[in-house]
């Protein structure tokens, strides 16, 4: 009997455990991380958001012009059928599309190679550990760039995360949970896997240019406007965020987490802020709303 304790994986048509899926060494998305996916979060046996997260992606690889010969319809019914093989009720759920192997051996041209659809799903991750999360996030503010937008479009999700991982070097080196980006004026952007928020006078700002618009992000705006709380998407300059009077970041994987704390600067007296912990609250709650999920047909 096949163990999906880990995780799942689908490729080729198979639902197979995830120590068992791998992709060819010649790989574009391996070798030139040439690739886009998305990840959706399944919670208490549900998809949350999962059209928006299908919706996305789709966007993204219409953008890195891959083509994997699969409809939305095909990769939601590959999906349920994964989770439901893997039996996993709470998971982080990804779905993979890569440029693939050079059909003719060698060839540098992207249009020679052989486009394929992966997914994969293993226990649900928590991009920021829960005894961070509730304790309240150190953030460092990395000396590396993001990658300009002009180059690598932040709004296909990919694997671009040279960037990301001097900064996390930075941080984890310097005692801090994680780390933040700013681009080349100065404005915040994001972190490795979530979106970055300032409060200000009960307003939220979360920046405009240089990150992914998450789907997390974008519920945590709906949560605010559904509270009565002003929102703002556009540039935030790193002055401005210092001064912010709460801080947090928002992910699929463990969705708003309070920040207290980005270099030498401390928030909300070291704790979660109330605006922060009443969004984190509210998204939670959301979670578990029939309007967002979609049940998986988990066998008997």
């Amino acid at each position: 009997m096949q163990d999906f304790s880990k995780g799942a994986a689908w490729m080729k048509g198979r639902v197979i455990p995830i120590d068992e899926a791998v992709i060819s060494v010649t790989d574009w998305g391996l070798t030139h991380s040439d690739i886009t996916y998305d990840v959706v979060g399944v919670w208490e046996g549900a998809f949350f958001r999962l059209d928006a997260y299908l919706e996305r992606f789709e966007a993204s690889m219409a953008a890195l012009r891959l083509d994997v010969g699969m409809d939305l319809a095909t990769i939601r019914q590959v999906l349920h059928r994964m989770v439901a093989t893997s039996g996993l009720h709470h998971s982080y759920c990804a779905m993979v599309a890569s440029r693939g192997s050079p059909i003719i051996p060698g060839s540098r041209d992207p249009r020679d190679c052989a486009n394929h659809f992966y997914a994969w799903n293993v226990p649900y991750i928590h991009v920021i550990p829960t005894e961070v999360a509730e304790r309240g996030a150190h953030l460092k503010i990395a000396t590396a760039r993001r990658i300009p937008p002009d180059s690598v479009d932040p709004r296909a999700k990919n694997y671009h995360w040279g960037d990301f991982t001097r900064g996390l070097f930075e941080a984890k080196e310097a005692g801090f949970d994680t780390t933040v980006l700013l681009d080349h004026a100065g404005n915040l952007t994001e972190g490795p896997g979530f979106n970055i928020f300032a409060v200000k006078d009960s307003a939220i700002i979360t920046p405009e240019l240089g990150c992914l618009e998450g789907i997390t992000r974008r519920t945590v705006l709906e949560i605010a406007e559904d509270l009565g709380l002003p929102t703002a998407i556009r540039a935030l300059p790193l002055a401005e965020f210092i001064e912010a009077d709460e801080v947090f970041t928002a992910t699929t994987g463990g969705g708003p987490v309070p920040v207290v704390k980005v270099d030498d600067r401390h928030f909300s007296n070291g704790a979660p802020g109330p605006v922060t912990q009443q969004i984190r609250a509210d998204y939670w709650q959301w979670m578990m709303d029939p309007r967002f999920r979609e049940e998986i047909a988990y066998p008997a």
